[in-house]
């Protein structure tokens, strides 16, 4: 493994980078019902649309909190991105959360040494990842 990264995931308003962000915990909800028939159980599967969250953290010492916090009250979107790939850190050639909409912001929390941190709760409605 490389002695640093070369690359990092950012937040992206209008194509242009805002904020790098510090942590992403993602989930993906892909639910499904099964299917069952008056000659047998478990036929097949119905597959229902796909849901894809995310809480990220970011560093609060920039307009990119204000920006989010804004963009959380009026309902505006955004991306997230994996810029500046280089080497083999990361498992993923792309990855890229579009049309994100934030659910729930907590705009810092305090701290007594390095930055305080933003944690915002994210919902993208298209997903794109190149292996």
């Amino acid at each position: 493994m490389a002695d640093s990264w070369g690359s990092r995931l950012e937040v992206q308003l209008d194509g242009k980078t805002i904020s790098p962000i510090t942590s992403l915990t993602p989930t993906f909800n892909v639910p499904h019902t099964v299917l069952h028939s008056i000659e047998a159980d478990n036929v097949g599967i119905i597959r229902q649309p796909f849901t894809v969250t995310f809480v990220m953290a970011i560093p609060a010492i920039a307009t990119a909190v204000a920006d989010l916090t804004e963009l959380a009250l009026t309902g505006g979107e955004f991306d997230v991105a994996v810029v500046d790939k280089e080497g083999d850190d990361w498992v993923f050639k792309a990855l890229k959360f579009r049309r994100c909409f934030v659910t729930s912001a907590a705009p810092s929390n305090i701290v007594v040494d390095n930055v305080p941190q933003a944690s915002f709760t994210v919902t993208s409605l298209d997903l794109g990842i190149e292996a």
